[in-house]
């Protein structure tokens, strides 16, 4: 008879010992296959997402520039210091009253410059305040935003109470084309409501596996109207002042002086570098970039973040050390697991002296009983593994909305890496190597006091 099948009869002879020693074979591999792919996710989604198209992330001084980085690509946290909007507008190229072009210092080499607004959210869900040319960045190399329906908002004021949304946030809050929403002050859903300011969907995005689609985005007017958020009244010129206090706050446009932004994405690539081949281009881009990081980081009001090299520091420095020790201690769970395999058919094998001896003498070689304990110790490990490679996605799609609230990354019960494959042969060697004292066991077991046991 095949010697699988002789070993898979044993296993079943024992449904108790064998269920209970795959399930803690299942519970190490679980945990094992959870964090590789957890990891793995984290990993592609941070570097698909940290760049986004742009070369700097601009906020304010003093704060942290991982704060600021995770906050503007990833919508996690809030940066706690802003930029004024004048130092916004030293970016932009202007005209002046005969049409002559003014370019500013700044942006001399900017191709786009693209102010971001924090502080708000919907049912959870970050609202994101900016301009309808943030959709003109690639969310991933060569690929652009799309409208599933709808539209992108209007570029000047008269678009200020108009809104566009994520895919997810879509299909989770059941919004669609025309419904109006009012944004809750701060990043929890406890907050106050802006009950007087509505905001009317005239966009719905097209899904893109990246954070953007669990944001709201609004007009960067219809921000600064919002109750709060015009600076404090103070700050303002005397005029100003005394014209805010006629209207109310959404129904007028706030001066620049008032306005503040929480971050600036800049790209630099002008039409001064549009003559080049594309090589040069490249060079001369990223070195206009590393210029103007220097000069903005010495700048008293402001700093910059290349978030390419921000999100690296995250994984080397925080992330994947701390894979590094989870993976650790969850091998050693497969490895106590298996030492429980050892443990499970070492001890059957005094009830099996008789089975054993029975073999032997109907010609059973002393290599084949050792074989037969080594193959079910296989069989006892791979159906564990099978199992827990199953419950290990199970777990990563049940912790999905809590990786989703704490990282901004999506997971699911079909997030799959590679690494988690290395298990299966790993597997192979662990239980070959357990099974073998048990084997050895039965190598030794003689024939004629196995014989006299029962008799």
């Amino acid at each position: 008879m095949n010697l699988w099948k002789i070993a898979w009869r044993s296993i079943q002879q024992r449904p108790l010992t064998s269920t209970l020693t795959c399930l803690s074979m299942a519970l190490g591999v679980a945990l094992v296959v959870a964090v590789i792919t957890t990891y793995a996710v984290v990993e592609e989604s941070f570097n698909r997402n940290r760049s986004l198209g742009y070369h700097l992330i601009i906020g304010g001084k003093n704060g942290s520039k991982l704060e600021l980085v995770m906050s503007t690509v990833f919508h996690i946290g809030q940066p706690e210091v802003p930029v004024p909007y004048t130092f916004y507008k030293e970016f932009l190229r202007t005209k002046d009253a005969d049409g002559k072009e003014i370019v500013p210092e700044r942006a001399k080499y900017v191709e786009m410059a693209v102010p971001i607004c924090l502080g708000d959210n919907y049912q959870g869900y970050r609202v994101v305040a900016t301009l309808p040319s943030l959709f003109d960045f690639e969310f991933a190399q060569g690929k652009k935003y799309t409208f599933a329906a709808g539209r992108n908002f209007a570029a000047d004021a008269s678009g200020w109470n108009e809104a566009v949304v994520g895919a997810e946030v879509a299909n989770r809050t059941g919004l669609r084309l025309g419904d109006s929403f009012s944004p809750t002050h701060g990043t929890g859903e406890e907050g106050q409501v802006h009950e007087e300011n509505q905001f009317k969907i005239v966009g719905i995005l097209a899904p893109t596996g990246t954070p953007n689609d669990r944001a709201l985005f609004i007009h960067m007017e219809g921000f600064f109207r919002i109750e709060g958020h015009g600076g404090d009244e103070e700050d303002a010129p005397a005029s100003s002042a005394a014209a805010g206090n006629k209207e109310p706050a959404h129904d007028r446009e706030l001066p620049d002086e008032r306005k503040q932004v929480t971050a600036i994405l800049v790209r630099y690539g002008g039409p001064e570098f549009a003559l080049y081949p594309e090589n040069i281009r490249q060079s001369m881009t990223d070195a206009a970039a590393g210029d103007e990081f220097r000069k903005i980081n010495r700048s008293p009001v402001a700093q910059a973040a290349q978030p390419v090299r921000m999100v690296t520091q995250l994984l080397d420095r925080f992330v994947a050390p701390t894979t590094y020790v989870l993976m650790g201690l969850t091998i050693l769970t497969v490895i106590v697991a298996g030492i429980g395999v050892m443990v499970g058919i070492y001890n059957t094998m005094l009830g099996r002296r008789h089975e054993i001896a029975v073999m032997r003498a109907l010609g059973a070689s002393r290599a084949t009983v050792m074989l037969v304990v080594l193959c079910e110790s296989i069989l006892l490990s791979l159906i564990g593994g099978a199992a827990g490679f199953v419950l290990g996605h199970g777990l990563v799609a049940a912790a999905a909305p809590w990786i989703v609230d704490y990282t901004g990354v999506a997971v699911g019960l079909l997030s799959f890496d590679w690494r988690s494959l290395i298990v299966v042969p790993g597997l192979i060697v662990l239980a070959s190597i357990v099974g073998y004292v048990p084997a050895l066991n039965a190598y030794r077991t003689d024939v004629v006091k196995g014989l006299a046991t029962t008799a």
